[in-house]
């Protein structure tokens, strides 16, 4: 599919938004459902080639579940296309049930190639996102999905939460008997996020109460250690880690520095939270994680928002990631009409202007993973494991949710 021709569009109109999400899954549909082995191919090159076959991370399966049930309840489709959304997504849970979970010990395996595993180790950021891919799977229909909610529900209380502090623990081994002493808040968000589509999906406010509980703790307690910015890293008692990855400030999953993705990330949090409950903390303080983030990291020489910011506020890390695009752009649509405010407004339009004109690949689709600060690209590699490009559309489906919430009724466009 080659979207060379086209011109720059109106970034908040409907169609633009859910014809974008379309033409993202399609550089995914159907090719990357392994009809043979089960689950979905993970590793992409920018052209589409499938460059690694067996290699399958927990991160990747639960957000490609999450991609399909998404486009099945959200988007007007034809009934054909309705019907292999929603296969896709049972084929994609019946691998996290087959392959990742372990029936014995309970856990999901992190990294499998074929039929063995390679990394056993339970992550509470993976069960987030199994989590997540369960509660979407609801949302679209899928009726077993609300047992096998419950269960990961369960599993994260009984291994992951930590009731002296009220969050998340983040990584334990296959066996359950090592508890890392890392804590970090990037599991916790994701907790968040998924425990906000848990209650979507069931009604049920003990995810709710969840979410809020998690939110605060990150957002107000942990903030107020480091000037009301959220960090990283921590110790097993909550205490900020400033070393933490410092000689590896590029670490895929726990990278050193504040991360101005993650300040927007959490103002999109904070944001659909106060359409469950108005709590007076939340509107100002989605506001000033959004600022903070634009205005330490937004690149005004070459555009873009980039990766990291040191406690000094230089950029330690400039290269600009897909993600940290798509969920600001997410957050400023939010934070506009929250505040009726063009400024947010105005930043929505800049962040969609530079995604459209650098991230973007018009010629095979989806976005590119990670450019430097003069924009180049690294490689040819668009998705990796972990890039199923559920943050674009995610982005895309929020977007769409607060810009036409009138016009869309339960779907988005």
């Amino acid at each position: 599919m080659n979207f060379a021709s086209m011109d720059t569009p109106d970034f908040s109109s409907s169609e633009f938004l859910s014809t974008h999400i379309k033409q993202t899954l399609a550089f995914y549909h159907p090719q990357c459902i392994d009809r043979k082995s089960g689950g979905f191919y993970h590793y992409f090159r920018d052209n589409g080639e499938i460059y690694d076959t067996e290699t399958r991370h927990l991160v990747s399966s639960a957000r490609f579940v999450f991609n399909y049930a998404m486009a099945a309840s959200n988007l007007h489709n034809s009934v054909e296309e309705q019907a292999a959304y929603l296969e896709a997504t049972q084929h994609g849970i019946r691998f996290l049930r087959r392959q990742h979970l372990d029936p014995d010990l309970d856990g999901y395996a992190w990294v499998l190639h074929g039929d063995t595993v390679i990394d056993g180790t339970n992550h509470c950021y993976g069960l987030a996102f199994v989590l997540l891919a369960y509660a979407t799977a609801l949302k679209a229909g899928i009726q077993e999905a609300k047992q096998y909610l419950e269960e990961c529900f369960n599993l994260m209380e009984r291994h992951f939460w930590d009731t002296n502090y009220g969050l998340y623990r983040d990584e334990i081994s296959a066996d359950w008997k090592t508890v890392s002493t890392y804590r970090g808040q990037n599991a916790n968000m994701h907790s968040c996020e998924a425990m906000i589509a848990a209650y979507q999906a069931t009604g049920n406010e003990v995810y709710l109460d969840r979410a809020f509980t998690v939110a605060h703790n990150i957002c107000v307690r942990q903030a107020n250690l480091s000037d009301g910015m959220i960090w990283e890293h921590y110790h097993e008692d909550w205490r900020v880690d400033p070393d933490y990855n410092r000689e590896d400030p590029k670490n895929l999953f726990r990278p050193w520095g504040f991360q101005p993705g993650h300040f927007t990330e959490w103002a999109k949090l904070l944001l659909l939270l106060r359409e469950y409950r108005k709590e007076e903390w939340l509107l100002p303080l989605a506001r000033g994680l959004f600022d903070t983030a634009l205005g330490k990291a937004w690149d005004f020489e070459n555009g873009g928002i980039c990766y990291g910011f040191a406690p000094d506020g230089s950029i330690c890390d400039s290269d600009k990631y897909f993600w940290v695009q798509a969920e600001s752009l997410a957050a400023a649509a939010m934070l506009g009409e929250a505040l009726n405010n063009n400024n947010y407004r105005d930043w929505y339009q800049r962040i969609w202007n530079y995604s459209w004109n650098h991230m973007i690949d018009h010629e095979y689709g989806a976005w590119y993973r990670i450019l430097n600060r003069q924009n180049e690209k690294y490689d040819a590699l668009k998705s990796p494991a972990g890039k199923t490009d559920y943050h674009t559309m995610g982005a895309c489906y929020e977007a769409l949710r607060t810009l036409h919430r009138d016009k869309t009724g339960a779907q988005y466009g």
